[in-house]
């Protein structure tokens, strides 16, 4: 550890700044982009007779981050520049309550999310990774980008986490929100340690 102002905690990856800790406070509602932040970026192809299936590779510690979240009430969402059925799959097993699809301009979908939700910018997260992110990562309450997000979009996080995307970068960023809000101690109860 660090002489960091968050030194006296434990945290899962990067060593947060205290201004990162006090957004994270506030959060309700965690959207994030979907290739290269829940996955590594990789599309693949599987051919199925004439047509062909697209899946996507994803980490199971972001999973279990989802049930965290789901544990203490924190909301999630998807706004995603590619449409994938793999994507409409984890979303129902992750309890996502916003999934919008095939959308490289984000900004009217995230006012459509803001307007549902009755949340204030400063109570969403939002977790990207390149051009299409930025937008967003002007705009929320705690702005995330993982390790291997571009530069123009890293310019912009509050947190960077020290995960690629796809490797347990999502896991850092609820960590974050959970300890931040003191919500910490009751999961790791919920799984006896």
């Amino acid at each position: 550890m660090t002489n960091s102002p968050a030194s006296n905690k434990s945290w899962c990856g990067t060593i947060p700044t205290q201004a990162a800790i006090s957004r994270a406070s506030n959060i309700r509602l965690l959207l994030m982009d979907v290739d290269g932040v829940l996955t590594d970026g990789k599309i693949y192809y599987l051919p199925l007779g004439d047509e062909h299936w697209e899946t996507k590779g994803f980490d199971s510690h972001d999973g279990l981050a989802f049930h965290f979240m789901k544990d203490v009430g924190i909301e999630s969402g998807f706004i995603s520049g590619r449409k994938s059925h793999a994507l409409d799959i984890r979303a129902a097993n992750m309890f996502v309550k916003y999934v919008y699809q095939d959308n490289l301009q984000k900004e009217s979908v995230y006012q459509k999310i803001l307007s549902e939700s009755a949340l204030n910018e400063e109570q969403v997260a939002y977790i990207g990774d390149d051009f299409t992110d930025i937008c967003l990562l002007k705009r929320v309450g705690l702005a995330c980008a993982v390790a291997n997000a571009r530069q123009e979009a890293r310019q912009y996080a509050h947190f960077i986490t020290q995960a690629v995307g796809g490797q347990g970068a999502l896991r850092e960023v609820v960590e974050l929100i959970l300890k931040s809000q003191n919500q910490w101690q009751s999961i790791l109860e919920k799984y006896g340690i």
